[in-house]
């Protein structure tokens, strides 16, 4: 392939050709080009020292296309339409389509969130798959390097909170899901339940904690902290239903998502009750990368998403 050559074509050209080629005559194809007469001449000259042939005799009815036109013709046809199919808005028909999405998300959301929209996604699109994993800390480099699409967890609403917990790097984009608070779980024996419930109450107890995003801490652990004041944690444990387990067969306190909580608390036969102490709001956030943004495959799947999610009850 001479790049040096192709530098050389001009696309107008070309179309003004193929222009030509179907009308044999310069008023007719300069009125559908929304040029003058002079110009698509002027453009007839520039073509015949293109191809070095005449292109065009004239006759009594207009021009007669030369044996040389006659054979560019079909080729001229097929790459101005695949030049226009080049250029022309990428299609998402998720009906036939068998993309792969990869999604990351916070253990969880999995029981939150994805019952509310895989029915409409294997609906609309039965040959797609939805490939999950694990929130990690290097999931927002993920998003960047394109290896993920989407990714789940909690965010805190106020930016000083966010600072101290999980903060997106630039060029991720974000949107809010819906809202969660903080509650605890315990067995439905904890000697907590027949007494009085408040934050010495709670800050007495022995805890478990998850480590979310490789971090020992919470937000919760930090409000605290700014208090002077801290739980006592009698387990670390890598994921949120581990920690439920051990609830059961301890007196052990797990402070978790409300959503996630109450959720937990019916499979396994526990008792959610209220934090007693103050702790601000957070939302389970959807992330994905500024240059997904007009993907419509992702498009599609992002507002899917959105849309069954944003009506959840806050918790």
């Amino acid at each position: 392939m001479s790049f040096e050559k192709l530098a050389r074509i001009d696309l107008n050209l070309l179309v003004c050709l193929h222009v030509l080629l179907e009308e044999c005559n310069v008023t007719h194809a300069a009125k559908r080009l929304h040029l003058s007469q002079s110009a698509v001449s002027k453009s007839l000259m520039r073509l015949r020292e293109q191809f070095n042939d005449p292109l065009f005799t004239r006759n009594a009815h207009g021009l007669r296309p030369t044996p040389r036109a006659k054979a560019l013709q079909p080729m001229l046809d097929h790459l101005l339409r695949e030049i226009e199919q080049l250029t022309a808005p990428p299609v998402f028909t998720p009906h036939t389509s068998n993309r792969h999405f990869k999604m990351a998300l916070v253990e969880s959301a999995y029981p939150l969130f994805l019952p509310q929209f895989l029915g409409d996604i294997f609906s609309e699109g039965p040959n797609l798959t939805i490939d999950t994993q694990a929130w990690e800390p290097n999931t927002f480099e993920k998003l960047q390097s394109g290896e993920i699409d989407f990714g789940i967890t909690g965010k805190d609403l106020n930016p000083a909170d966010a600072m101290l917990t999980l903060m997106p790097p630039k060029g991720i984009v974000f949107q809010e899901l819906c809202r969660d608070r903080q509650c605890c779980i315990v067995r439905p024996e904890h000697p907590i339940l027949s007494q009085t419930w408040d934050e010495a109450s709670y800050l007495a107890q022995r805890h478990i904690q998850v480590r979310c995003i490789g971090d020992d801490r919470w937000l919760l652990d930090y409000k605290l902290a700014e208090r002077g004041l801290s739980r006592d944690i009698a387990m670390y444990v890598p994921d949120f239903n581990s920690a439920a387990c051990l609830c059961h067969q301890t007196d052990f306190v797990f402070t978790a998502p409300s959503h996630f909580a109450n959720y937990i608390a019916n499979q396994l036969g526990l008792v959610v009750v209220p934090l007693p102490t103050e702790l601000p709001a957070m939302a389970y956030t959807l992330f994905w990368h500024q240059h997904q943004e007009k993907d419509p495959g992702h498009t599609w799947l992002r507002e899917i998403i959105i849309g069954r999610c944003r009506d959840l009850p806050v918790g």
